[in-house]
């Protein structure tokens, strides 16, 4: 069964867009947008389980140059 989630990403002043254009590139990434608010980039992405989603936030999405922090709500309906 696939697990889908939201991150809510920091990034680096001023790199919001360049590094949500670098997210949407990431196998997996189906959004990414540069938003207002308390975090800069709003994700969703969609891995085969749990494990594969952590690999894919942890090594694919937080190693993107630009980001600070992520925060990862996996969706539970």
């Amino acid at each position: 069964m696939a697990v889908k989630a939201f991150i809510l990403i920091d990034t680096s002043p001023g790199k919001a867009r360049e590094v949500a254009a670098k997210i949407r590139q990431v196998q997996g990434v189906s959004v990414a947008h540069a938003v207002t608010g308390p975090h800069d980039i709003i994700a969703i992405a969609e891995a085969a389980d749990v494990t594969a989603l952590g690999e894919l936030v942890v090594q694919k999405i937080q190693s993107v140059s630009g980001v600070n922090r992520s925060l990862t709500s996996i969706v539970a309906d």
